[in-house]
């Protein structure tokens, strides 16, 4: 009786250790169980909604000048924010706007570097009124505007634009257009 007593003694702090090994076993199991299906769902949660990263257009700036001279520069713009880029083109006007293209318009209150450059006031044959890249006689028109009466326009006048009054600034674009208004056919 003595040795089962004694045997009985172990074996109950026996079983207690083993008993609190094997929960201890299997809590540990069953959390990393756990860990690793969270983990699993955050990666499918992340396949299902993938981040697609920044977003690079095409962006047409369209500059027109008093002149009727329009210039288009292309660039393309990697668009991290898209506060931040409105904000770039603030001053510019919206035109047309897709997933691939914007087109933006500003409106220049001065004649173009084209007219500045190598703008001549001339006439066509017609007796109209116009700026021509390069001399009149070249015929590469710019932009026209009224038709002169011939009759009324002094000689020396129809000589300077026979060789071409150069368009050098917007004030001599505008004094020219205003000298010879008075001389349009209504």
């Amino acid at each position: 009786m003595r040795l089962l007593f004694v045997k009985s003694r172990w074996l109950f702090p026996l079983l207690v250790i083993i008993l609190g090994a094997s929960y201890v076993f299997l809590f540990h199991s069953y959390e990393d169980k756990v860990k690793a299906n969270l983990t699993s769902q955050v990666q499918k949660s992340e396949e299902a909604y993938p981040v697609s990263g920044p977003l690079t257009v095409e962006v047409h700036l369209q500059r027109n000048f008093l002149d009727g001279e329009r210039n288009v520069d292309v660039v393309y713009e990697t668009i991290w924010s898209m506060e931040d880029f409105w904000a770039m083109y603030e001053d510019w006007q919206l035109v047309d706007q897709n997933l691939e293209r914007v087109i933006f318009e500003q409106q220049i209150n001065d004649i173009s570097p084209l007219s500045k450059g190598k703008g001549y006031f001339g006439l066509t044959e017609n007796g109209i009124l116009t700026i021509f890249n390069g001399r009149p006689a070249q015929e590469n028109v710019i932009q026209s505007f009224y038709q002169i009466d011939m009759s009324k326009l002094e000689s020396n006048l129809i000589e300077q634009l026979e060789l071409g009054i150069p368009v050098q600034s917007k004030q001599n674009y505008k004094a020219v257009l205003n000298e010879y208004k008075q001389y349009s056919i209504n």
